[in-house]
């Protein structure tokens, strides 16, 4: 089973969760905005992916499951859990960590490029990914990079874009999970104003979906496969140890 994180019901899976159930996982989403609980149950939690929100990570008396998802986030960190964190997923991974979250150099709404660094050129996520991708964000604030971590991209306005925790953990700024529908919905929902300029923006934002969509799915599909198959040499690891503890046994 993956686990799928929601903080607010307009910040959905997207194209993450097509690509997952079409490869057969099964797929528990627990809506942390309506009260969902987040499982106590771990035996067959093969990954999990926390997305977006509006919120900020140390808004905790304001959304108390930011606290309980903080101490859960910790816990996959210690299973070594494969873990993909978006946005705000990947915030809330940095600070489980001990890293601070801190405003952007600059609020990044719309398409920018990241560029991979060296580090992601072999990596078991990123790799076979372009040196720069155009990708879609919506944020202003911005992780530190944890003790430990490692950076694999960054971009000329905002320089912390993606990292890796410990063997299977890690978080992107940017929304890769965008569907042209997810845009529209967000400009409705975050940018409510009478100004001509952003209706302008946001418009704009939605037809460059059309544009960029199938590069953007081309590179989606090589991030969710290689996550993917972080998910199944985990799994065989287990398999291989449970069936060495029981030999010895």
């Amino acid at each position: 089973m993956i686990l799928i994180i929601k903080h607010i019901g307009i910040e959905g899976p997207g194209t993450i969760e097509d690509y997952l159930r079409t490869r057969g996982y099964q797929l528990q989403t627990v809506s942390l905005h309506d009260g969902d609980p987040l499982p106590d149950d771990w035996a067959g939690m093969e990954a999990v992916v926390s997305l977006g929100g509006p919120m900020n990570v140390y808004e905790e008396d304001k959304y108390p499951f930011l606290k309980k998802e903080d101490q859960f986030i910790k816990k996959v960190l210690k299973e070594e859990i494969p873990y993909l964190g978006i946005c705000l997923g990947s915030q809330l991974l940095a600070k489980a960590c001990g890293a601070k979250v801190v405003k952007s150099p600059v609020k990044e709404v719309g398409w920018f490029k990241i560029y991979l660094k060296n580090e992601a050129k072999q990596d078991p996520i990123f790799k076979g990914l372009n040196n720069a991708i155009d990708v879609y964000h919506w944020h202003e604030d911005m992780w530190e990079l944890p003790e430990g971590a490692t950076l694999l991209a960054t971009a000329q306005g905002c320089p912390h874009q993606a990292l890796k925790v410990g063997p299977a953990a890690y978080g992107v700024q940017f929304h890769i999970e965008i569907t042209g529908e997810i845009i529209q919905d967000w400009c409705q929902a975050y940018w409510v104003s009478p100004d001509l300029q952003k209706c302008q923006q946001a418009a704009k934002m939605i037809e460059l979906y059309k544009v960029k969509q199938a590069a953007l799915q081309k590179n989606c599909d090589i991030v969710y496969g290689n996550f993917v198959e972080l998910i199944e040499i985990r799994k065989k690891n287990l398999t291989l140890a449970k069936v060495s503890r029981s030999a010895s046994g």
